[in-house]
């Protein structure tokens, strides 16, 4: 493709060379090869305007820059805008020919929930016989079976990766795609351009304020969504919530808005809850009449995840029967509230609770059917908000019976130092607990001491299947390693 055709939605100036034909887009100078366009983004680590030179040498036909390239090479074309990480977004959506235009476009964002959000929307569609594209946390598949193609951002890919997804999953030809969002997403443009059909916001609670600082930016990250959205289905528990549909009627969007609750007033309000062994059962007011829900996913923040999937499923037409089934025979969210199997007669749990909101659902969700001790491991990632490492503390001694406190991701962080700033806040608190920085050790820790009535919670890291310590990343899997520990009672 020619550049100018790439470019053609980008507010640039041509700096120098021709209009060359366009191979492939690229940020890093080392994947460039003949025939690529360098894109520069200044990042937290490093800026791509450093590596031009290096790009021109590997064969970059062209360049597209936010700053003036000092000495530019003779040998390339060079454009300039004011916000290359809005222009990437733009430039890949025309490289791949607009693919989202050609299915159903669902966004979903929060703090918490995307995740299982994703997957119950799914289920809902695949019952009304659509064929369904996921991208999100959990990678991206169409009609249940994974894609073949890796990012590495952990939520929502980079603007190159997603609009080649985007393609596959418009020539496998998906009647629909849902998508997690993340608000470092937002905030980086990654999205730019793309018009949702449906967003729905989840909730909003302490976290990534490493990146945000406040929860006043957090939430305007999230908010930036429905800009791009013709419909939103939002929170109205969420103070957040509520502030996002009031900054878009203030800005006169065209996005229209449902809310749904438990708590407060809202179109779709859950009443008359009950939390059965098995899951969760609750009624919903749909056009006058009283409809029954059951969802086989312990706790009560799976009702709100199903009540925004409801909200989103009923714009999009779907009967509230098939609703019904959809949601009825959900198989559950990898490394959300999600059993480990055994024949030893003890409840453990993995989940991917790592923030105060996220931890104080998973202790509630299992108090409800646990008859014996909650307890918990569980930790803090490093290179992250430390702020929120006492609340946590607080929260498990707080709310569960015993806590081992060990290791997330440590990262470049001492894990001892990072375990003493949770233990602090469990301190303030009567719960026993005991440290153990070695992840492993505790986990077989705790499962030697849980009885038959206890519900062991392991809490971090979900379906993840690494730890990050100093600069290695190794495998680990929570799940794996109940198993081990379970199997060698």
């Amino acid at each position: 493709m020619l550049l100018k055709e790439i470019l053609r939605n980008v507010n640039c100036k041509w700096v120098q060379g021709k209009n060359p034909e366009i191979e492939d887009i690229v940020i890093d100078s080392r994947k460039v090869k003949y025939g690529s366009l360098f894109v520069c983004l200044k990042g937290l680590k490093s800026d791509g305007h450093q590596y031009v030179k290096q790009a021109a040498n590997a064969g970059a036909a062209a360049v597209l820059a936010q700053e003036a390239i000092t000495n530019p090479p003779d040998n390339i074309t060079i454009a300039q805008t004011d916000n290359t990480r809005a222009a990437l977004a733009l430039c890949a959506e025309a490289f791949f020919n607009y693919p989202a235009d050609s299915f159903n476009l669902v966004g979903i964002t929060g703090t918490k929930g995307k995740t299982t959000s994703t997957y119950l929307m799914e289920n809902v569609l695949a019952h009304y016989r659509h064929r369904v594209g996921v991208i999100g946390t959990l990678g991206a598949k169409v009609a249940g079976v994974p894609l073949n193609i890796h990012y590495d951002t952990s939520t929502t890919p980079d603007p190159v990766e997603l609009q080649h997804i985007l393609s596959v999953m418009r020539d496998d030809h998906v009647n629909d795609v849902v998508m997690e969002v993340s608000s470092q997403a937002l905030s980086f443009d990654k999205v730019e351009g793309m018009m949702f059909n449906i967003g729905l916001f989840t909730n909003l609670t302490q976290d990534h304020l490493d990146f945000h600082k406040t929860m006043e930016d957090y939430m305007r990250a999230k908010s930036k969504m429905f800009k791009q959205c013709r419909q939103g289905v939002i929170n109205a528990d969420s103070d957040a919530g509520l502030e996002i549909i009031k900054i878009h009627k203030r800005a006169q969007s065209a996005c229209t808005f449902t809310t749904f609750s438990i708590e407060r007033p809202s179109e779709l309000r859950a009443i008359n809850i009950n939390y059965p062994e098995n899951g969760v059962s609750f009624c919903v007011e749909i056009n006058g009449c009283t409809e029954n829900f059951f969802v086989p996913i312990k706790g009560r923040f799976t009702v709100y995840n199903a009540l925004g999937v409801i909200g989103a499923a009923l714009i999009m037409g779907i009967p509230v029967e098939v609703i019904k089934q959809g949601l009825a025979v959900i198989k559950g969210v990898p490394g959300r509230i999600q059993d480990v199997p055994n024949d030893k007669g003890r409840h453990v749990i993995v989940d991917y609770a790592h923030s105060p909101d996220s931890l104080v659902n998973i202790i509630n969700a299992v108090r409800e059917f646990t008859k014996g001790r909650v307890m918990v491991v569980f930790g803090c990632g490093g290179d992250r908000d430390a702020l929120k490492r006492p609340m946590m503390g607080k929260i498990a001694g707080e709310l569960a019976d015993f806590c081992i406190v060990t290791s997330d991701n440590p990262r470049t962080e001492n894990p001892m130092d990072i375990i003493a700033a949770i233990e602090g806040g469990i301190k303030e608190t009567n719960c026993p607990h005991e440290t153990i920085s070695d992840r492993r050790e505790a986990i077989f820790r705790a499962v030697k001491l849980a009885e038959p009535t206890d519900t062991l919670i392991i809490a971090g890291k979900g379906h993840e299947n690494y730890q990050i310590i100093g600069e290695a990343t190794i495998h680990f899997d929570d799940l794996e390693v109940a198993q081990e520990a379970l199997e060698a009672l």
